[in-house]
């Protein structure tokens, strides 16, 4: 815990505005954990966008409850999250003022930890971690921790240009008359991202922001809700026009980002784009192999217009799996090489052959796209080159066989020499035993394995695991000291998608080896009689000609679930 919470408490001066839109199930929990945050929050302004489920009467009680509620009912729906955290801006006459959403919750002492580190440095901008939460599951993952790995004051943003990829606004603490002086708003109406475009204006006003390590956000992460947030409904071409344009504009308010030495725009806007390369893209490049062409084709077309606003040294920037997507996104006018581009978006990013290069060795995305040039992998060190493992999983009785195949990539793994590879079999969500092994590689192909694979194999007891998906993830080592962590290609063989019985120490258990959808390796366990009986099921209808209606309609073992 941080040692700011050991001081006295602040006195009551910060309003924590809360914003929702027919979210009655959510609104209480997300009130109560701001009241709860305890004498410093002098008032909870709970804006109510026009809701039609009853959320108006929740307010409505919580404040008969508590004096500090003040709730406002807008007469009608903004279309977007802007307008009614600006109406809580407005009608604040707190001293500091921090945002929550209808469906997420404040941790305990986060008010406490952020009004300290404003008053301890004299910050107009206070700034903790955010944790993403799973549901319903509990599973967490900090967002963007590499900000948050100890307490410091920025006097400048462009001091620390990082701070461009925490576009969230819910995670801060803003000095209500920084924001009032410098007219900071959101963008009214039915503006997606618009926090991408406060957190520009924020950033180029040149507050003191104060960092700090505590957690002071929980984003509540309902994937299976009925109407996904916004951040999370990616499907449509309208959410990817929407974000690019949150981001242009971003960008047009850090270039006037002004310094002493005059860079402060200059340097911001590089990092912007450098974060749009790595995360928006990728993310979105990721999915492009789920969308119909006519997305794809108007994503394609859209994302070339805009990357060619960059330039050379913006791309240069940004990490090399991005630059790698952006590349060929610039060299090729039509949609191509999707699944590849998807292996690359990854995390950690797979380059999978064919391998091309220029006559005078210079690596290329392929022999008929020369000019997506790919330079930097003949440089880059092994631990970050996107080295392309096969991965083949054949359950049986006595041992489930792991072959591994290693490709060359334009010499770099020759010159390295790998030796080993640590195999885990991870549980998806982190609940349950981990499978490790270790497995010798040995050269296959031409030139002792130069220009060829190096194949390795490894004998797994599936029995000794539990229900559920496991995930496969590999640690490369190499005879120069480095070791590059990556996933494993599957590939399509005998063991993909088939299910198998094997005997495990709780009796019996299905397995069912599959790809992901980024292509990686996972497989699912089934424990027990029900899971076997339902395949026996299964199986016995196609014999009978019952079933192959729904099997072609996705329901079987090929299907995608």
């Amino acid at each position: 815990m941080d040692a700011s919470l050991s001081l006295s408490p602040p006195s009551p001066q910060v309003c924590v505005v809360v914003i929702g839109y027919n979210d009655a199930a959510h609104i209480t929990d997300a009130v109560r954990s701001a009241l709860a945050q305890g004498p410093v929050v002098r008032e909870v302004i709970a804006v109510d966008d026009c809701s039609t489920d009853g959320s108006g009467e929740l307010l409505a009680a919580l404040a008969d409850e508590d004096p500090r509620v003040k709730p406002i009912r807008r007469a009608a729906n903004s279309g977007g999250c802007g307008t009614p955290r600006n109406d809580g801006i407005e009608a604040t006459t707190s001293a500091y003022v921090m945002f929550l959403d209808s469906d997420d919750v404040l941790p305990p002492n986060a008010v406490d930890a952020l009004m300290a580190a404003a008053a301890r440095h004299d910050a107009e901008v206070a700034t903790g971690l955010c944790v993403r939460r799973e549901l319903p599951s509990g599973r967490e993952s900090p967002w963007q921790p590499v900000l948050y790995q100890k307490g410091r004051l920025i006097a400048r943003p462009e001091l620390r240009t990082r701070l461009v990829h925490d576009t969230l606004c819910v995670n801060k603490l803003y000095r209500t008359d920084f924001l009032r002086r410098h007219a900071i708003r959101f963008p009214e109406g039915p503006f997606t991202y618009e926090d991408f475009v406060f957190t520009a204006r924020v950033l180029a006003a040149g507050p003191r922001i104060a960092l700090i390590p505590d957690t002071v956000y929980v984003w509540n992460v309902r994937r299976s809700a009925t109407r996904l947030s916004i951040s999370l409904d990616r499907s449509g071409i309208a959410n990817w026009r929407a974000r690019l344009e949150a981001h242009r504009q971003s960008v047009e308010i850090l270039a006037e980002a002004r310094s002493p030495a005059g860079t402060a725009g200059k340097r911001l806007v590089r990092a912007a784009r450098a974060k749009f390369i790595d995360h928006s893209l990728r993310m979105y490049a990721r999915e492009l192999t789920t969308r119909s062409d006519a997305y794809r084709r108007e994503w394609w077309t859209a994302t070339r217009a805009y990357l060619a606003t960059f330039d050379t040294a913006d791309l240069d920037a940004a990490p090399a799996p991005g630059r790698i997507i952006a590349r060929v996104l610039l060299a090729s006018p039509e949609p191509r090489d999707l699944r590849r581009l998807q292996e690359v978006a990854a995390r950690p990013a797979r380059l999978s052959p064919p391998y091309a290069c220029l006559a005078d060795g210079t690596p290329v995305w392929s022999k008929d796209l020369p000019q997506a040039q790919l330079e930097h992998l003949l440089v880059r060190p092994i631990r970050l080159l996107p080295l392309a493992v096969d991965a083949e999983l054949r359950p049986q009785a006595g041992g489930s066989r792991l072959t591994l195949r290693l490709h060359e990539l334009y010499g770099r793994v020759a010159d390295a020499g790998p030796t080993t590879a640590d195999v885990e079999l991870v549980p998806r969500g982190g609940d349950g035993p981990v499978l490790r092994r270790t497995a010798a590689f040995q050269p296959e192909g031409p030139e002792g394995g130069r220009e060829g694979t190096w194949l390795t194999e490894a004998v797994l007891d599936l029995g000794a695991l539990g229900g559920g998906v496991w995930d496969l993830r590999l640690r490369l080592h190499f005879a120069d000291g480095t070791a590059r962590d990556t996933t494993g290609r599957a590939v399509a063989g005998p063991g993909l998608l088939r299910r198998t019985v094997l005997p495990s120490r709780r009796g019996i258990l299905l397995a069912q080896p599959y790809a992901t959808q980024a292509g990686n390796l996972a497989v699912r366990l089934a424990p027990g009689i029900r899971g076997v009986a339902g395949v026996a099921k299964r199986r016995l209808a196609r014999l009978v000609g019952v079933g192959g209606s729904r099997a072609s309609g996705g329901t079987g073992a090929s299907g995608g679930r």
